[in-house]
């Protein structure tokens, strides 16, 4: 009885992605021509949880037309910022049996944009990154170049924005052992091994599948953003597993290393890339149907909490995204409710 029970747990759980998609995830990320009013975006987007592409609202910022390398080098060139650095351009990802997450360096802004431009090298890939509204914290000096908060978003959320974040990075050519992408077209990725020390190659900085607790609203300056995203309605295909925090080292030598984070907890993540799935080792990720849509420069993505998304960027792309702390209301007790099921039916 118990068994027959738990199977039909299991069969509404996978049929139920599919029933949320039919009734309001969209085939592709709609575009809109211009910004929506408060009402129309709480009642049109933020509501139902659906992601769309907003062009001309970034047309008022200054930045869109002065923000660039030669620029960041005469404004901010001297300004020490906290740079994440990698082997392989994956930050917070799942390497072997340990999530690994990126060494941290402080250096001049000007260095970083001399690795951008092939005046410098650096081992791994750098990227700015960091996420506790480093815009207002380590680059004030920027903060005239464009509005503080999404005012239309702003008031149909009821709030201001708990974060305001810089993202600046590099995107190089594939290596020798097709490691990375190229353009928006993926070239392969070794398989997670673990290893004391692993070599640097050069690659797209990528960030793995991932959800977050907010209202993001993510704007792109200069380049463009490649964005895989699933609905929270996928999870029943989505794993996750539990791995030992860890933390790359970078060593005299140029190479990385990986440490334990000896006092934390493991922690839960999502073990899978999407842009080469192991179906054999995750057979059910082949039913999640993800969105892919690319952002570019003048276009606002509003992608809404809790989507699992993976991004990648071009050469030097700059970006700036505002984190709205999003409503713990009737669907994040949903989400919690389709998770917890998921966990317990052994779906996982």
């Amino acid at each position: 009885m118990a068994e027959a029970v738990l199977d039909a747990v299991r069969r509404e759980l996978r049929e139920f992605p599919a029933a949320a998609r039919e009734l309001s995830v969209p085939l592709a990320v709609p575009y809109l021509d211009k910004p929506p009013t408060p009402l129309h975006f709480y009642r049109d987007w933020v509501c139902p949880s659906r992601p769309c592409i907003i062009r001309n609202a970034l047309q008022h910022w200054p930045a869109l037309q002065k923000w660039s390398l030669p620029y960041f080098r005469a404004t901010v060139g001297s300004t020490e910022v906290s740079v994440a650095v990698t082997p392989d351009g994956y930050a917070d990802a799942v390497r072997g049996d340990r999530f690994v997450m990126p060494a941290e360096r402080r250096v001049p802004l000007s260095f970083v944009l001399d690795v951008l431009e092939g005046r410098a090298q650096h081992p791994g890939v750098l990227y700015v990154q960091k996420q506790c509204s480093n815009l207002p914290t380590e680059l004030p000096q920027l903060l005239p170049d464009l509005e503080s908060h999404v005012p239309w978003a702003s008031e149909a959320l009821g709030k201001m924005p708990d974060a305001v974040n810089f993202w600046l990075g590099e995107a190089a050519a594939v290596t020798s052992c097709r490691l990375g992408v190229q353009g928006s077209q993926h070239d392969g990725l070794p398989p997670p091994v673990p290893l004391p020390s692993i070599p640097c190659p050069r690659a797209f900085f990528m960030l793995a599948v991932h959800k977050d607790p907010y209202e993001n609203l993510y704007c792109v300056v200069s380049g463009e953003k490649h964005f895989l995203l699933h609905p929270p309605s996928d999870r029943p295909f989505i794993p996750y597993e539990l791995y030992t925090p860890a933390t790359y080292q970078l060593t005299e030598e140029g190479t990385f290393k990986v440490v334990d984070e000896e006092a934390m907890e493991k922690v839960p993540w999502i073990p899978l890339d999407p842009l080469a799935p192991d179906l054999a080792r995750y057979p059910s990720y082949s039913q999640a149907q993800a969105l892919r849509c690319t952002v570019r420069a003048g276009e606002m993505l509003y992608l809404p909490a809790l989507w699992f998304h993976h991004v990648q960027q071009s050469q030097g792309c700059i970006a700036v995204n505002f984190w709205y702390d999003m409503e713990y209301d009737l669907k994040y007790s949903y989400f919690q409710l389709l998770d917890s099921l998921t966990k317990a039916s052994g779906l996982d």
